[in-house]
């Protein structure tokens, strides 16, 4: 090879480096310093392990040179690394005891397994300085809204490829009435970015809160510029999702911004999702108003909180708003538990009825065991809320008789009535319990006379 065939490989091989910066956006200094330390790495599998080596490139016209590095002595015992000064001045004129000479090798000496070495080392440093470029590129863009084609599937999971690198949507992550095929534009969120052995994963997700958040963002100019704030959000994906949004002005209405003129904006948003129904709720701090407007679209007629420490209420709806505000197998409550926090159960007006129907029925059954109280009596006790015979014979005439339709002889017979039949449980008070006494004294010596036996 002539010196202008060498020249004009060697400038070849900087364009490639130039292209390489450009395409891959990877500095030529890490590309040179994977060369050479490739062609140390095979240098040193010829010359043997225990050998000092280095390499240059001259980062102008990418000539590689190798150097075996020796020590100076006066009497060499190990030859890998030591030379005589004799020897030495033939490579360094100004050689003293104790340098260290730079020993050329030729390097077109290599044998092929030590250059295809050299090479496999370089490819896989690219592979790592790319890695590494592109997880700085897109691990602070997590949560950003990215489109892609669909590259390829495997087994449910899909791959997309998003120009510079090659994401994936797992089944997970996907809207499950969904169906891809190759090509598809595929829009989603970039939901996580990880560096793993086998490379780069970019995790994306159009199944996440977060995809939904963004959708909004990107169609809802108030949202983007947080005069309108999304609060809270539930999915279940491609079937329901509930949003609750607030306005941080009170000129702008959260739920109508979101909507749009006549639907076009959350049109939009559904129609991305694959129709996928949207609840949007306005927030309030009142828990009772925040449960009643969680069951959109169903209406509520009554919430009554049933014990605030354990957050348990009953919601009460119209005979034919029932169905929906349960939803199918259960979805539209089973979210509103998660978005509220509340365990809520769901009766319908005529089911509460009907249980109130039966309830009195029951108190009037028990006051029938009073002597002095009748059927309608009865009746008139339980509708005014005085069905516990206890409270019954605690009160006084004048108390009982000042309800209408009792008058001062009927409340009499009904408070005298009421203690005769307290006075009468006693005895089967007493009994009951000296009965749980004895049967527990009989269980705690059973293990003793077993042991007996």
């Amino acid at each position: 090879m002539n010196k202008e065939q060498a020249f004009k490989g060697k400038s070849e091989l900087i364009m490639a480096l130039e292209q390489l910066e450009r395409e891959k956006n990877i500095k030529r200094e890490d590309v040179f310093k994977t060369i050479t330390d490739s062609l140390v790495s095979a240098l040193r599998k010829y010359f043997g392990k225990t050998a000092q080596i280095t390499a240059t490139m001259d980062p102008e016209t990418g000539e590689m040179l190798g150097f075996l590095v020796k020590k100076v002595v006066e009497q060499v015992f190990t030859p890998e690394l030591e030379i005589t000064l004799k020897d030495a001045v033939i490579h360094e004129p100004d050689a003293k005891i104790g340098d260290e000479v730079n020993i050329p090798v030729d390097i077109q000496d290599f044998s092929r397994i030590a250059a295809q070495t050299a090479k496999q080392v370089l490819i896989q440093k690219i592979r790592e300085i790319e890695k590494v470029k592109l997880f700085e590129e897109y691990k602070p863009r997590e949560g950003e809204m990215v489109t892609g084609l669909v590259h390829h599937l495997a087994g449910r999971d899909i791959f997309v490829d998003l120009g510079k690198t090659e994401a994936i949507l797992p089944y997970s992550e996907q809207i499950r009435r969904e169906h891809y095929t190759l090509n598809q534009r595929v829009r989603a969120i970039i939901h996580h970015v990880d560096k793993e052995n086998k490379g780069l994963q970019i995790v994306l997700s159009r199944g996440s809160v977060n995809f939904l958040k963004a959708l909004f963002e990107a169609e809802v100019p108030e949202i983007a510029e947080k005069v309108v704030e999304i609060v809270e959000v539930v999915r279940d994906p491609g079937f329901r999702s509930k949003v609750v949004v607030k306005s941080n002005s009170s000129k702008v209405d959260p739920v109508g911004a979101c909507v749009g003129i006549r639907g076009s904006r959350i049109r939009v948003v559904m129609g991305e999702l694959s129709n996928e129904k949207i609840d949007l709720i306005p927030y309030t701090e009142d828990t009772v108003t925040m449960l009643a407007k969680s069951f959109s679209p169903a209406a509520v007629l009554s919430v009554k909180v049933i014990d605030k420490v354990s957050k348990k209420a009953l919601v009460i709806v119209p005979d034919d708003q029932l169905a929906i505000a349960i939803g199918r197998e259960g979805q539209n409550i089973k979210l509103v538990s998660r978005l509220t926090g509340w365990e809520v159960e769901v009766k319908s007006e005529g089911q509460k009825v009907e249980e109130a129907k039966k309830t009195n029925e029951m108190a009037v059954q028990d006051l029938l065991q009073v002597d002095g109280i009748g059927a309608k009596v009865a009746d008139t006790l339980v509708k005014m809320g005085m069905d516990d015979i206890k409270k019954l014979a605690t009160l006084k005439v004048e108390d009982l008789s000042s309800l209408q339709g009792i008058g001062e002889k009927t409340a009499q017979k009904i408070i005298s009535g009421s203690q005769k039949f307290l006075d009468s449980l006693q005895p089967a008070v007493q009994s009951a319990v000296a009965e749980d006494l004895e049967n527990k004294e009989v269980q705690k010596n059973e293990p003793e006379e077993t042991e007996n036996k």
